[in-house]
């Protein structure tokens, strides 16, 4: 089965190489192909730390307040309840692999979704779910967290995904998009 999936809107593509299923929960095993300008803003997880390391290209990665730029062969890890992000600044598509140890069925879930979402033209112009509640619900299963003052934010945001959950949107999102 076919385990590469594509984001028309943030032009980038996501291979799985390992989900939680191949490896007993023991990791997840992303490969990213990030097209310039991409990325994904501050955020931290509480249950997995995520290890990234470039294979082509460049990316920036932020753990805390250090930034570093990872070329071919460099990694870099984010342990839990650090802030991180990364980025592609470079002018060109950068490739690189992401390690979830553990592996988290939520953050592969919540890809294969998004990503559906903004097939089906489902997404804003940034990427992030037109419906509220499925963009909360995402948030939620993917264990993501908001550093700082955002994070007033969280419980507006669980409650959303847990409304989600009521009215059955988790159901039907996963019934649809989830492949794998």
């Amino acid at each position: 089965m076919e385990r590469r999936i594509y984001n028309p809107v943030q032009k980038d593509y996501v291979t799985f190489l390992k989900t939680h299923a191949d490896t007993n929960g023991a990791y997840t095993l992303v490969e990213v192909e990030l097209a310039n300008g991409g990325g994904v803003g501050l955020h931290y997880h509480k249950t997995y730390s995520e290890k990234f390391e470039c294979v082509e290209g460049e990316i920036q990665i932020q753990l805390g307040k250090e930034i570093l730029l990872l070329t071919s062969g460099k990694s870099a890890t984010a342990e839990p309840n650090i802030n991180h992000l990364f980025r592609n600044r470079s002018g060109k598509t950068a490739k690189f692999r992401v390690e979830l140890r553990p592996a988290s069925k939520g953050f592969e879930q919540s890809l294969q979704i998004g990503y559906g979402l903004a097939r089906d033209g489902e997404t804003k112009k940034n990427g992030f779910p037109k419906d509220k509640l499925a963009l909360a619900w995402l948030f939620d299963i993917s264990e993501s967290n908001l550093p700082g003052w955002r994070s007033i934010f969280e419980g507006i945001l669980r409650k959303q995904a847990k409304k989600a959950r009521s009215k059955g949107l988790d159901k039907s999102l996963m019934d649809k998009y989830v492949k794998f």
